[in-house]
């Protein structure tokens, strides 16, 4: 039959300019002739907030942001923008942040700036996340795609090398993810392995040195690459485990990611020859795992579940959880005890070959 596929752009504006942040959003603010702005960002992130929105007049500055944006966090802040006329939010943060703003936007429709300080991707996608009685959901609506992304590296300098390599690898699994996904196409392969590639660049160059701002500048450009990739080819078995394990138990998001990654790589690959490929030649590498392994070992990355709170003893609950939302599209059969034996070893930490 030949090349036959249906790809979906999703229209977005990104700025990208390292120190460029604060001018980028004053020049945003004034293109959207907004008057009431609410600006989000969390406690630990206001003073990088309060120089990135010095030329702007803000209506709001909210600041009660959560993992995961549970329910009742995201009810507040709906409310907080209806109380306050708001008419452009503006978030600077993390995924916890853009996911508060895009809660709110989901029932207001207002628009959204989003300057991100971490490798999340979140900002890049019209897909969003609640948790509600520590179970989480996720769906996708196009109101909640920020409208405008700006992305400065030198914003993400006070990361912390450790931090920065796990939320790069979470931009790593949205790369991974996009190759078998339920929608994935040719165009968001390519999307994907050229994030690959610039995150392999950045993330080594990060955890050496974590002023050096061009290995900034290619992890941030790696990190919206995989986030436009995953927005296209959607949740993958990857992030259906990681969104159970996170909004279960209450797991730090990034870290969650970093570790299971390579559980999921090595279950996968040998049935996705094709994407194996793919993402073999982008970590210039002679397979998938073998390509993944190196990074890992040279950013020291996040290595087991039971360093992050996971408990043993909650396995069986979780393959329960996880099993019945894994996409049919998925490379290899997921089965309770082929999915059992891949959590054991990540909650372990040993080795993923599977």
């Amino acid at each position: 039959m030949g090349l036959t596929f249906e790809h979906v752009s999703l229209g977005q504006r990104v700025l990208f300019g390292s120190g460029m942040a604060a001018e980028n959003l004053t020049a945003e603010v004034a293109r959207f002739n907004a008057k009431r702005v609410m600006m989000i960002a969390s406690g630990a992130g206001a003073q990088v907030a309060a120089d990135v929105s010095a030329g702007i007049e803000v209506a709001v500055n909210y600041g009660d942001v959560a993992a995961h944006v549970p329910i009742e966090k995201a009810e507040k802040a709906r409310a907080t923008a209806a109380d306050h006329r708001i008419d452009l939010l503006v978030s600077i943060g993390g995924g916890s942040t853009t996911g508060l703003a895009k809660a709110v936007a989901m029932t207001s429709g207002l628009p959204i700036i989003a300057v991100p300080t971490t490798y999340s991707g979140s900002e890049a996608t019209n897909v969003w996340g609640l948790t509600e009685a520590s179970r989480k959901s996720t769906g996708v609506d196009d109101r909640v795609l920020p409208a405008t992304v700006i992305y400065d590296a030198a914003l993400t300098l006070s990361l912390p090398a450790g931090l920065s390599v796990a939320s790069g690898l979470n931009g790593m699994a949205h790369c991974i993810d996009s190759m078998w996904a339920p929608g994935a196409d040719p165009i968001n392969q390519a999307l994907a392995a050229e994030g690959i590639r610039a995150l392999n660049r950045g993330l080594p160059r990060i955890f050496k040195d974590p002023q050096d701002l061009a290995g900034r500048e290619q992890a941030l450009y790696g990190a919206y690459l995989s986030a436009v990739a995953f927005a296209s080819a959607g949740s993958g078995m990857h992030h259906k485990i990681c969104h159970v394990l996170g909004g279960t138990w209450k797991m730090p998001h990034a870290q969650t990611h970093a570790a299971v990654l390579p559980y999921v790589l090595a279950f996968n690959a040998p049935q996705a020859p094709d994407a194996a490929a793919r993402i073999a030649d982008a970590f210039g590498s002679e397979g998938p795992a073998a390509g993944l392994d190196r990074l890992r070992t040279a950013v020291d990355a996040p290595k087991a579940l039971k360093d992050y709170g996971f408990a043993e003893k909650n396995i069986p609950e979780a393959v329960e959880l996880i099993l019945p939302v894994i996409p049919a599209s998925n490379p290899r059969k997921v089965t309770s005890s082929n999915l059992t034996e891949l959590l054991t070893a990540a909650w372990a930490g040993t080795n993923p070959g599977l």
